[in-house]
């Protein structure tokens, strides 16, 4: 399926699981939740939500925990989904992030 964007877009940068303390939450899940919470304070802060995202990039260390991640994004976003890549990548910024992720909302 494919999300159309019909107006100007808001493109929120990578976001890392990073609590307002430094710290990193354990396991993929975890860390997922935290990401997506950031998100959404974003999408709030522009009066968005959830239902107004069209692309979602989710980059990976460990392909291992996709599984782990799919469960709280299927938890998370509404139907319909929006479109989304996947990126396995060897590192992150900070060695105890396993997870970040990126999304494009339309304005419109």
């Amino acid at each position: 399926m494919t999300r159309v964007a019909k107006g100007p877009l808001l493109f929120v940068a990578g976001q890392v699981p990073t609590l307002p303390d430094g710290s990193v939450p354990e396991g993929a899940a975890a860390q997922t939740r935290v990401v997506l919470d950031k998100i959404e304070a974003l999408l709030a802060e522009h009066e968005l939500g959830w239902p107004a995202v069209v692309k979602v990039t989710y980059f990976l260390r460990d392909i291992a925990d996709l599984g782990a991640v799919r469960e709280v994004l299927l938890d998370v976003l509404p139907e319909p989904r929006p479109t989304s890549s996947l990126v396995a990548i060897t590192a992150l910024v900070d060695p105890r992030f396993v997870v970040e992720i990126e999304a494009i909302a339309d304005l419109g």
